[in-house]
């Protein structure tokens, strides 16, 4: 399917596209290697558009040193992204973002201590990516490319990309987010509902990591910059909400922004609409819309932690069961104790989220 992001075998994947001629002239052994990577039926992450392939990105599990000009890196076990192209008809998509927080989410999965790429100095969008993402130079190759590299056990806390996808373990309280389940699985499209015959198109809103909640409260909200918040799809249909409303996802709150407080606009419109992006659910004649029409109104840029997956989402009957849901979900505060605990009933590794 165009215009999304799917895991194709090298095999599938025409080497003769447009989009790897700059590979093939940085690397005079690119089509040997990709041949070799195809005879072995491994696989990458492409997105196609309508012109092609428009992104690619490779991963590898590795046990060794890495040689730098000045020293060796230790043997040690780490993912390595191979490869990370994007073309510049999709860079203002955000799908480099996209791109990468699948491959810090494919790390923390396989556990691995870190996770490095190698960049030519002439990138400098990539590396910018690779920077906000909390990735250091450690050094140069051989071949002249700066050496990027993010370990488990020296994250920076102090932003939520830079020690994306782990959460501190200095938290002290989390929120939930409630979102009606049509927005949700735009907003969220990686957090699916077991049996529910999803196929919403990964439009803008739902690539990257960054997301764009608007809020038009009636009542004061709890959430804060850098606390975790789970998201709560609520279910609009007919019969069982205690069971099809869930907690599917997690995230970091990065910032907030009071647009409009009590009928008064504290932004301009074209303001509201630059800090709403391609991050959110609304085209703009709906932000128009709402921001006509609310009497509060709240942007919460967000940081799309983690999600449950199918089978996993947390429904409301469990939450209200175990005393996790007792008021109205702007209002709840949960301590440190109990959001490891809906991480578990989520079917996730406490562990490998929240660390030191």
């Amino acid at each position: 399917m165009a215009d999304r992001f799917e895991w194709k075998k090298f095999s599938e994947v025409d080497i003769n596209d447009k989009f790897f001629d700059s590979l093939k002239s940085d690397y005079i052994e690119f089509c040997d290697w990709f041949q070799r990577k195809s005879n072995e039926g491994e696989s990458a992450l492409v997105f196609y558009d309508s012109l092609g392939v428009a992104a690619f990105i490779y991963l590898k599990r590795e046990n060794e040193t890495i040689a730098l000009s000045d020293r060796v890196l230790p043997e040690k076990q780490r993912l390595k992204i191979g490869t990370l192209k994007l073309s510049e008809r999709i860079r203002s998509q955000r799908l480099g973002e996209g791109a990468l927080g699948v491959a810090l989410w494919y790390w923390q999965q396989v556990q691995y201590e870190e996770i490095y790429v190698t960049a030519f100095d002439k990138h400098t969008e990539l590396i910018n990516l690779f920077s906000r993402f909390g990735f250091e130079r450690v050094g140069q190759n051989n071949r002249g490319e700066g050496v990027f590299l993010k370990s488990r056990s020296h994250l920076d806390y102090s932003d939520p990309y830079k020690c994306f996808p782990f959460l501190s373990n200095s938290i002290e309280s989390a929120g939930v987010i409630p979102i009606e389940d049509g927005f949700h699985d735009k907003l969220f499209p990686y957090s699916e509902l077991f049996g529910t015959d999803r196929n919403v198109e990964e439009v803008t809103a739902g690539n990257g990591i960054t997301k764009v909640y608007i809020a038009a409260p009636t009542q004061n909200i709890v959430y804060k910059v850098g606390m975790p918040v789970f998201i709560y799809r609520k279910f609009t249909g007919v019969g069982q909400k205690a069971y099809k409303s869930v907690i599917t996802s997690l995230c970091t709150v990065n910032k907030i922004t009071v647009i409009k407080s009590n009928f008064i606009p504290r932004v301009s419109f074209d303001e509201f609409v630059n800090i709403a992006g391609n991050k959110t659910v609304y085209p703009e004649d709906e932000l128009k819309n709402i921001f006509d029409s609310k009497r509060n109104i709240v942007a919460i840029e967000l940081v799309y932690n983690a999600y449950f997956g199918k089978g996993h989402n947390v429904n409301y009957s469990t939450l209200k069961d175990k005393g996790l849901f007792e008021t109205h979900p702007y209002q709840i505060t949960y301590s440190k104790a109990e959001l490891e605990k809906i991480l578990e009933l989520g079917g996730r590794n406490v562990q490998n989220i929240i660390i030191d």
